[in-house]
């Protein structure tokens, strides 16, 4: 990085800007309280590295949403692939989704048993591996949201090796943002989450700000990027306004990345699809065009569609999902469900809310 940007980067962590900015959310805040949503696992874990919530007024609460796509896959879809691990395929994934609970076991118990679960940075891994071992069938567990499906349909569009098939268990933002206003969860704005909006751009938000009359502000990660967000919907808020804002311009436009979503469009249609611990959430899945059926590991193995899926037993992460509780609001946090033995799908992964709340906890 260039000095130039080096001290670019360090003016948005700078204590005494966020704080100014911490001051004049005060002042726009008096006698106008703001409840806030975000959905990305890494602005909550910006917001309570850098203690932001420590520094905001009372009357503005920023709260979680379902911005943890590994939190939200269903438990039967990690049993499937469990199960397919241990005998019919090799199953290759991403790090954080391992040690998940599904409703009966994991991908690492299923490692434990014996199952071959294979650790990826990408599909290309597993494009390698399926190469390296023509006679075995492989699996690849595609997970994540709009940040990552461009990928996956790249490698899928460009051919797979007849070994190997993709299970795709992506979601989509902007569907799930609608669920929650339709279902009337009580928020006053949007942060929109940053690693998405690079791929469907700023403008994707714009009918949602318009229906619902709520203001949808894209922000970047770091502290003063959250706290200036955070302030432009809580002057939204007071002027009557629903716009809007891309507060995130060195790296979102309002178009997005056009070449990664034709390449999602391409390969992939929008489904119905299930999220654990909040429900069935139309247009907000994307599985494998029919022209693709070769590659689809669902087609491929006669996996079914997910049924919905609560949560174990007393774990409250689909209330932590929805914002209506923090972690410590769960009787399990810090007791019975800590990293090291997690009960529900959130104190997981590097992006779920309990487990980043566990970690920094001293910053409540």
């Amino acid at each position: 990085m260039s000095r130039g940007g080096q001290g670019i980067l360090a003016s948005f962590r700078d204590r005494a800007l966020v704080g100014k900015v911490a001051k004049e959310i005060a002042a726009a805040a008096k006698g106008n309280p703001c409840r806030i949503m975000h959905v990305c696992g890494t602005h909550e874990w910006a917001i309570t590295h850098a203690g932001l919530r420590g520094m905001l007024p009372e009357g503005v609460e920023v709260v979680a949403g379902p911005g943890c796509p590994v939190c939200v896959t269903p438990g039967g879809e990690i049993d499937a692939l469990a199960e397919l691990a241990c005998g019919r395929a090799a199953v290759t994934t991403f790090g954080d989704v391992v040690r998940v609970p599904g409703r009966r076991t994991s991908l690492a118990r299923a490692m434990a048993d014996g199952g071959d679960v294979r650790v990826v940075y990408g599909m290309s891994d597993a494009i390698r591996m399926a190469g390296r071992e023509p006679g075995k069938e492989f699996v690849h567990f595609s997970i994540g949201f709009e940040t990552t499906a461009p990928m996956a349909a790249l490698e899928v569009g460009r051919g797979l090796p007849a070994n190997l098939s993709v299970f795709s268990t992506h979601k989509l933002i902007p569907p799930a943002m609608e669920f929650l206003l339709r279902a009337g969860i009580e928020v006053d704005g949007f942060i929109c989450p940053g690693h998405v909006s690079t791929i469907i751009g700023a403008d994707a938000y714009r009918g949602l700000a318009e229906r619902y009359r709520k203001p949808m502000v894209v922000a970047g990660f770091e502290p003063l990027d959250v706290m200036l967000g955070i302030l432009e919907i809580v002057r939204q808020k007071r002027a009557g306004e629903a716009a809007v804002s891309n507060m995130y311009g060195r790296a979102v436009s309002g178009r997005g990345n056009e070449a990664a979503v034709e390449a999602m469009e391409k390969v992939f249609e929008i489904a119905d699809t299930e999220w654990r611990g909040i429900g069935r959430i139309p247009g907000s899945g994307l599985r494998l065009r029919g022209e693709y059926a070769a590659s689809d590991a669902a087609v491929r193995f006669g996996m079914g569609e997910a049924a919905a899926d609560s949560m174990p037993a007393g774990c409250g992460c689909g209330d932590v999902l929805l914002g209506r509780i923090r972690p410590e609001g769960c009787a399990l946090f810090g007791k019975a469900c800590r990293p090291e033995s997690p009960i529900g799908p959130c104190m997981v992964s590097l992006e779920g809310t309990c487990s980043i709340a566990y970690k920094y906890r001293e910053k409540f």
